[in-house]
């Protein structure tokens, strides 16, 4: 019982170091380019297209979806972009925020206290605010994998817990259930990088069996789970705001919503597809890779198919928030 707590802790503690190095690292990045970020996206919400390309930059960027969705809601409510140019935007954002998968897929944690001594140097170093605020990312890039160590560590003592093992068994084999793991995941902790992160160190440990703890196929419905969590933040965002802000988080939330439902539908050929793009190895050394490449191919795809509707995206949205209707004179 001990150890298990001592485990939960060390879990909690990883994960902790980790969102602190996310919001660490937009925020010195976004320190470092954040108004030349905020000027591309004004520059290339244009056009559909350039709009999904802008999004997608400024997000790998600052490392931040939610920062990226929240800032073109304030364009949106300021009255800098309409719904139409702001919805590709934020269709951009979705692919942008698989950059951070992608990173972590490469399981940089041996060189970890290489990149924080890095970034500490270049703070220690450096005079200009622009420099000191890159070496704080890296310092924070740093933080990320120190994070990633530490939930890993904690994991492997609970990997063998059988009670552990027969709660991963059941979201196995009742997407449902992943389903809506993710989704709570990302609601409590905010952060749908994060929960992918703990999802990327929870399959790479070994099961009973010797294989992946969930799975490819188990996996999945946790990751469009936590693709639906990451939604909220910019409902959120948009209590109190005007109709057309409401109507881009509305967008944010039936892109994510259609296309969850649509891959967890198609799950068999959508986890089949991931492992033909995928390289080709041992379950457990390849597993994160898959998973970054799928979260990549989601929103690729949900982006490829919404893209060209649009226009129809914008009459939903419009429907879901409609206009108040005028009130009524006094007779």
């Amino acid at each position: 019982m001990e150890q298990g707590l001592k485990g939960i802790f060390a879990l909690f503690g990883g994960l902790a170091l980790f969102l602190y190095g996310m919001d660490a690292l937009s925020r010195s990045l976004e320190t470092a380019a954040g108004q030349r970020m905020k000027r591309l996206l004004m520059v290339l919400a244009g056009s559909p297209v350039r709009g999904v390309l802008a999004g997608a930059a400024v997000t790998a960027v600052l490392q931040s979806s939610s920062a990226v969705t929240v800032m073109v809601l304030g364009f949106v409510s300021a009255g800098l972009l309409t719904l139409r140019q702001a919805v590709p935007v934020i269709f951009g954002c979705n692919i942008g925020t698989t950059i951070t998968a992608q990173l972590l897929a490469f399981r940089l944690e041996d060189v970890r206290g290489l990149v924080l001594l890095a970034g500490l140097l270049l703070c220690f170093a450096c005079a200009g605010q622009k420099a000191r605020a890159i070496g704080r990312a890296v310092f924070a890039f740093g933080l990320l994998f120190e994070g990633i160590a530490g939930m890993s560590t904690a994991l492997a003592p609970l990997a063998q817990s059988p009670v552990f093992a027969l709660w991963l068994a059941r979201v196995r084999h009742r997407p449902w259930m992943g389903l809506l793991a993710g989704l709570c995941m990302t609601l409590t902790v905010q952060s749908s990088s994060a929960t992918i992160a703990v999802l990327q160190s929870v399959a790479a440990r070994p099961g009973p069996q010797g294989g992946s703890l969930l799975g490819l196929a188990g996996a999945l419905p946790v990751l469009l789970g936590d693709n639906i969590g990451t939604t909220v933040t910019a409902l959120l965002a948009s209590i109190g705001q005007s109709r057309d802000t409401k109507r881009a988080a509305a967008a944010h939330a039936l892109f994510n919503l259609t296309g969850a439902a649509a891959f967890c539908a198609l799950l068999p050929w959508y986890a089949g597809l991931v492992a033909m793009i995928s390289p080709k190895g041992p379950e457990l050394e390849v597993i994160a890779r898959q998973l970054a490449n799928a979260h990549t191919l989601f929103n690729l795809i949900c982006t490829a198919v919404w893209l060209p509707l649009t226009p129809l995206m914008v009459r939903l949205v419009c429907r879901l928030v409609p206009d108040r209707p005028p009130k009524a004179r006094n007779s």
